[in-house]
């Protein structure tokens, strides 16, 4: 009964105790925090595999971009080794080609045994190279044509310079006594230069160039600039210079007197009063231009027409003949005009001496085609004509006894005048002739240049001017040519220049090179025929047609 009873009690603790209402369970809610947790490993692992995902891919790409460039890298590495081997193939067809050319001149072109002397520096390819469309006459002939032709005709050449001086010399002095030894441009004396002092003019009407030199008053003088001596110059101005004027007090070799103020009571020795010794104020206004003042091409050439108009009239009563001016384009040819109808030209260039030398520094120079127009009337030419008259007499020294070099020169000429007589002027003149004799000059023996050679060296000359054509190129003799004797004096910067090439226009204008070499062939085909033709008899028509003249 006791068992009984405490087995009812103990089911009723046991009721009383699991009651929900008395003693609420705290672990009702297990079951849904365990759904939470399983929903938010769930979501986790989502997010985890998310995440793998997102690396495999970046992964992958990261693997995709270092395959990318190492193929570029690849195929750089082919390109660098495809273009090492190009450059390679290429470098070495140039050297096999070169080598081609080397031996094509030594070998194919290059001079007989009996041409050259046997000088290292001599020009190659001369009398291997073919000469298309000349057929010279035999020796006989051609040296009868010199003989009754040229020679002849050139006979009356000395009693032309006379003439010709004399009253040169009269118009500048007359010139002189009309300015003011203060404040005008000074004259000196003339100097005869081109072919008719050289001994070999064949043209008529015979023609006289001649130089007149100037200097400013004080206390200006000209400081002359040579464009070849700057380290870069462009190949259009190399034979180009210009004329600064300076002033004494911009000089510092210049008198005291116009560096400083001197009192009314002081006196210059050399310039004499201080007023007086600043004249020649217009001379940048009268001759110049540019700041600082250059001497201007044209403006020296006006003033210089208008001094030889008022030195003529001051002198035209003496003579019986009139002075007019020749060619409008160039402005320093006159002419005599003889009452008889006949006339005597002749060229009177103003010219500025480059220090001490032999160089001068010319406004233009007349009659010579295939030329650069210079890119400012501040640009002088620059002559040699005096250092190639001494080269001239200096070779002809040397020279055997009726040396046959001058008579080669004038047969070139004389052809090359009756071919532009018949087909009109072309880009070759006679400048490029004798350019072309000076260089044979220095090149041969002076035993090669004997009075019976004159078919060969002719031939010889002409074939120079054919391979000087056809490459275009014809070296200055002087720029650039450290070949010159240094006894010539000529200037250390024209000898260390760049070597100027007298061709270079016919580079860069195609029409006129083409008229030049159709005209030089048809001369070479011509000159037989115009050799036996002037041997029999020497027309009467040799002057050239007359010019337009404006009277003085």
């Amino acid at each position: 009964m006791a068992l009984g009873l405490f087995r009812v009690c103990l089911v009723v603790v046991t009721a009383i105790i699991n009651h929900p209402l008395l003693f609420p369970r705290e672990n009702a809610t297990v079951p849904e925090s365990e759904e939470e947790i399983i929903r938010k490993m769930q979501a986790h692992q989502e997010k985890l595999q998310l995440e793998q995902l997102r690396l495999e891919e970046e992964v992958a790409r990261l693997a995709a971009e270092r395959e990318a460039l190492e193929r570029v890298a690849d195929e750089g590495q082919q390109q660098n080794e495809t273009r090492t081997a190009w450059d390679l193939w290429s470098t070495l067809c140039m050297i096999l080609f070169l080598v081609i050319e080397v031996w094509r001149q030594d070998h194919q072109d290059g001079p007989s045994a009996d041409c050259l002397g046997g000088d290292e520096d001599e020009l190659p390819g001369l009398e291997g190279a073919p000469l298309r469309g000349l057929t010279l006459p035999n020796k006989a002939t051609l040296e009868h044509f010199y003989e009754r032709c040229i020679r002849g005709a050139t006979a009356d050449a000395a009693r032309t310079r006379e003439l010709v001086e004399g009253f040169v010399d009269d118009l500048l002095e007359a010139l002189r006594s009309l300015c003011s030894r203060d404040a005008d441009v000074e004259v000196e004396d003339f100097i005869g230069v081109d072919s008719m002092y050289e001994n070999w003019q064949v043209d008529r009407p015979l023609l006289c160039d001649l130089f007149v030199p100037f200097v400013p008053p004080e206390p200006y003088h000209f400081r002359p600039e040579l464009c070849c001596s700057r380290r870069s110059v462009p190949l259009d101005r190399q034979g180009y210079g210009q004329v600064r004027v300076v002033r004494a007090e911009e000089d510092a070799l210049g008198c005291v007197c116009g560096k400083s103020p001197l009192g009314e009571d002081m006196l210059c020795l050399l310039h004499g009063s201080h007023s007086a010794g600043r004249p020649g104020r217009g001379l940048e206004a009268l001759l110049c231009a540019g700041d600082p003042p250059y001497l201007d091409t044209a403006r020296v050439m006006k003033w210089f027409q208008t001094a030889l108009t008022r030195a003529w009239h001051r002198i035209a009563h003496k003579y019986e003949f009139d002075l007019a001016f020749g060619q409008l384009d160039s402005p320093g040819s006159l002419k005599i005009k003889f009452r008889s109808g006949k006339f005597m030209p002749f060229n009177l260039i103003p010219v500025i001496q480059c220090d001490d030398s032999d160089l001068y520094f010319v406004s233009h120079l007349p009659r010579e085609p295939c030329g650069e127009t210079p890119a400012s009337s501040t640009d002088w030419l620059l002559s040699f004509a005096v250092y190639e008259r001494h080269f001239l007499r200096m070779t002809s020294k040397a020279l055997p006894e009726g040396a046959c070099h001058l008579s080669c020169l004038q047969i070139a000429s004389f052809l090359l005048c009756k071919q532009s007589r018949l087909t009109g002027p072309s880009g070759l003149g006679n400048y490029h002739v004798k350019t072309a004799l000076l260089h044979l000059l220095l090149s041969r023996r002076p035993a090669d240049w004997q009075a019976g050679q004159l078919d060969a060296r002719l031939r010889e000359l002409l074939r120079f001017l054919e391979k000087s054509l056809l490459e275009k190129k014809l070296p200055h003799f002087f720029i650039g040519n450290r070949r010159v004797p240094e006894g010539m004096g000529l200037p250390e910067a024209v000898r260390r220049a760049e070597p100027l090439n007298l061709f270079r226009p016919f580079v860069l204008r195609r029409s006129l090179y083409r008229k030049t070499v159709d005209s030089f062939y048809e001369m070479l085909k011509n000159a037989p025929v115009l050799i036996r033709e002037y041997s029999l008899h020497i027309p009467s028509d040799q002057a050239s047609p007359p010019h337009k003249a404006v009277v003085l």
